[in-house]
């Protein structure tokens, strides 16, 4: 059993950067997991924001923040990141990260373990 523990939201002003952790713990190594960040905006469904394989080696981002989201872990800190600069109204969401014991993936069926989920707000 893994569990998952988002944290480093806010509200914050369009242009500015935020960066969310992820925080894994529990049996099995966090460092055998791919690792998916997703969000929800009340009212719409989950979307994926970005994945990142057990090793790092291979990182995709959904259409909407490529180029100004960086996903990246640190296994030895049990830890997943995602940098988000540039952020925009439309980045408002709760932030959710998930752990997949397969691929990564973007689809949301595919992971085992979700956080909490971590609040996003941009002001314009």
């Amino acid at each position: 059993q893994l569990q998952l523990v988002e944290s480093g939201g806010g509200l914050v002003q369009a242009g500015g950067s935020l960066r969310l952790s992820c925080a894994a713990s529990g049996r099995i190594s966090f460092s055998v997991y791919a690792v998916g960040w997703f969000r929800q905006a009340p009212g719409k469904e989950r979307e994926f924001v970005a994945g990142i394989s057990w090793n790092g080696a291979s990182k995709y981002y959904g259409d909407s923040v490529k180029g100004r989201f960086t996903v990246s872990r640190d296994n030895a800190k049990n830890t997943a990141y995602l940098q988000m600069n540039t952020l925009e109204p439309e980045d408002t969401a709760v932030y959710y990260c998930a752990a997949n014991g397969r691929l990564v993936s973007s689809a949301p069926e595919d992971y085992d373990y979700w956080g909490q989920g971590t609040q996003v707000t941009v002001s314009l």
